[in-house]
């Protein structure tokens, strides 16, 4: 390259000079409005550049925007949703607490109209029957609960347990605090019951997938699917004619029919019930109405 340089240096020097002095006329020439020809061409060329980087950074700067933009509607959109969950879940509360009232007040009726003492209580906690199930039938029945009264609200075992819909079982065990209820669906519950239509007394007992069984029915007795099935009062402990259930089916057996029972009470969603005291025995009665004397 050097030597090619060398050979034609009389052209690579005129070609210089050439240029040189062009670039010495740009200088000196000018065009319309007095503008030099060699700032002419200096825009002319660098124009397109120019319009390039000014479009570029109109886009860059449109861009930017949108994008500033679209943060503050994301933030808008989180905010929202964070709102919209607090309304929903403060709507949430309200209804439950509008339902929770409707069935305090609903209990608070019931027990106004009932002749006898009773005192509310919640429940607390369930517990499921596994051991007798039968083979294949449903285990997870719900058998026993325990509800936030106790021997400090004056309760006992064998008090009978109810809501507005109908009995609901007995308490078994008192805690200072809390009490269990065996549920009339635990196969060692009894309940003394009458059908209402025939008058056909029996023993209701806790049977499968939720039912109860209706015990010591002759064959020979009319019983209709349907028939409602109210307490009895012999057991002692639920008063008379307090509603248990329905008969589901009833067919003919060796001696005694077998006859299901669906409860009145839907019991895996109980909530509030009502305790039946017992009233005071004769003479405390008497002790309490004495009047107290003075020392």
């Amino acid at each position: 390259m050097p030597a090619f340089i060398r050979r034609h240096r009389s052209f690579f020097a005129l070609v210089v000079v050439v240029a040189a002095q062009i670039l010495v006329l740009s200088l000196q020439i000018t065009r319309n409005n007095h503008v030099p020809l060699i700032r002419y061409w200096a825009v002319e060329a660098f124009y397109p550049f120019e319009r390039s980087l000014g479009g570029l950074m109109e886009l860059s700067s449109h861009a930017y925007g949108t994008y500033r933009n679209l943060w503050h509607a994301e933030q808008e959109n989180q905010e929202l949703r964070a709102q919209l969950v607090n309304a929903q879940a403060q709507i949430q509360r309200l209804s439950e607490d509008a339902e929770e009232t409707q069935r305090l007040r609903t209990l608070l009726d019931f027990k106004a109209q009932q002749a006898y003492q009773t005192t509310a209580a919640e429940v607390i906690a369930s517990s499921e029957d596994a051991l007798h199930a039968a083979p294949g039938e449903n285990s997870n029945a719900i058998t026993a609960i325990f509800i936030d009264k106790g021997a400090d609200a004056g309760l006992t075992n064998d008090l009978a347990v109810i809501t507005p819909q109908g009995v609901v079982g007995k308490i078994l065990a008192v805690f200072p605090h809390s009490s269990q209820v065996l549920l009339i669906t635990d196969p060692s519950s009894g309940v003394g019951v009458t059908l209402s239509q025939s008058r056909v007394q029996g023993i209701l007992k806790g049977g499968i997938n939720g039912n109860c069984d209706l015990q010591y029915v002759m064959n020979e007795e009319v019983v209709n699917r349907g028939e409602l099935v109210i307490t009895s009062g012999l057991d002692q402990i639920y008063p008379k004619g307090l509603p248990v259930g329905t008969v589901a089916n009833a067919s003919d057996g060796i001696i005694y029919k077998k006859i299901t029972v669906r409860p009145a009470v839907d019991l895996s969603r109980l909530e509030a019930v009502l305790v039946i005291l017992k009233p005071a025995a004769p003479n405390e009665q008497q002790a309490l109405n004495l009047p107290s004397r003075g020392k």
